[in-house]
């Protein structure tokens, strides 16, 4: 099984618009990928989930997040985490970062272009959907 960090974009193309990224949520499904979340990354993938442009209730919300995540999930603490490192231009991608380093991960994916272009921290490799979906695909 593969522990990894997924960004908010990332796991709502899995889980709201099927099409090559609902593989991941089949994954995370069926076992072999287990998100790792902190609260600042919940938190902010429950905020913009609320985003009028996706018409989701919060019933629907709620059933997304308790049903389709979290018990796929280890929620991690970041409470430890060094909260004045930066890598990113804009600090909320730090939190991805962050979440991955702390849950001891070695792949975050991300489709932002400025966690991306840093490729690697530490042993955290950064990767787009499509080269996690290559790496899944060795796996299955």
């Amino acid at each position: 099984m593969i522990r990894a960090v997924l960004d908010t974009n990332v796991i709502l193309s899995g889980l709201l618009f099927g099409g090559r990224l609902e593989r991941l949520h089949r994954a995370w499904r069926a076992g072999r990928l287990r998100l790792v979340l902190s609260r600042e990354t919940a938190d902010e993938l429950l905020r913009v989930m609320a985003y009028p442009k996706f018409r989701l209730t919060h019933a629907e919300i709620t059933f997304l997040f308790d049903t389709e995540l979290l018990p796929f999930a280890d929620v991690i603490d970041l409470t430890a985490a060094k909260r004045e490192q930066r890598w990113c231009r804009d600090p909320a991608d730090d939190s991805f970062i962050r979440c991955a380093k702390a849950g001891k991960c070695v792949r975050l994916i991300t489709g932002d272009d400025d966690l991306l272009s840093l490729k690697r921290v530490g042993k955290v490799a950064i990767l787009s959907p499509a080269e996690f979906l290559g790496v899944l695909g060795e796996i299955e």
